[in-house]
């Protein structure tokens, strides 16, 4: 049997905050939220872009009457998530 060393994984923190923060994960991040509120039906959804200190976040929430008992009566949102999916 062959025994392989293995070298500890060191992981650049501030790097991968800066990865999370950056333009292009917000992009991907408001591309599926777009795709989350449209597939989420009549109604107006409000997508809301904001960083935390430590990564970018996309925030889906009802705009409307229309849209506030879609969710309330049918999960319309909550249905929707998979669109967001890859």
């Amino acid at each position: 049997m062959v025994t392989v060393a293995q070298d500890p994984i060191e992981i650049n923190e501030s790097a991968f905050v800066d990865l999370l923060k950056s333009p292009a994960v917000m992009a991907e991040l408001m591309k599926r939220a777009g795709r989350i509120a449209s597939a989420a039906g009549p109604g107006k959804w409000d997508v809301t872009p904001s960083h935390t200190p430590t990564r970018a976040r996309v925030s889906i929430g009802t705009g409307d009457h229309t849209a506030r008992n879609a969710e309330a009566t049918n999960r319309s949102l909550t249905k929707a998530l998979d669109a967001g999916r890859g």
